[in-house]
């Protein structure tokens, strides 16, 4: 796969995961990657918040390996093959080549939050 696939597949790929848990979230009193996200200052720095709410939503890492493997495999044998009985031999070769990548990303993410009286009862 050249890497230019292999990219625009792996975003795809995350572009779905992130849409398919923003509509589970939305069921469940969380936000997946809110719009409404701001920071303290002009330059981004420190922990950022949601400005509705102001709740700072947690950043869900991922370190993803993702492992692809190519190869040919033969076999070829000779025997004899009777009922349940079987004589002979058998072999097999197998040639593959195999490459790792890793994605790391980061999802934010506001939890769903739960009143004080509703977890006293």
């Amino acid at each position: 796969m050249k890497l230019e696939d292999f990219i625009a597949e792996t975003l795809k790929e995350i572009v779905n995961g992130v849409r398919t848990a923003q509509r589970y979230a939305a069921q469940h009193g969380a936000i997946i990657n809110p719009e409404s996200l701001t920071y303290r200052s002009q330059d981004k720095v420190g922990k950022p918040y949601e400005s509705r709410s102001g709740r700072f939503p947690e950043a869900i890492d991922f370190d993803v390996a993702v492992t692809t493997t190519e190869g040919t495999e033969t076999s070829g044998g000779v025997g004899v093959f009777v009922g349940p009985l079987g004589l002979g031999s058998r072999g097999k070769s197998i040639t593959t080549d195999t490459s790792m990548s890793r994605i790391k990303f980061s999802v934010q993410v506001l939890l769903p939050v739960q009143s004080d009286e509703s977890s006293a009862t």
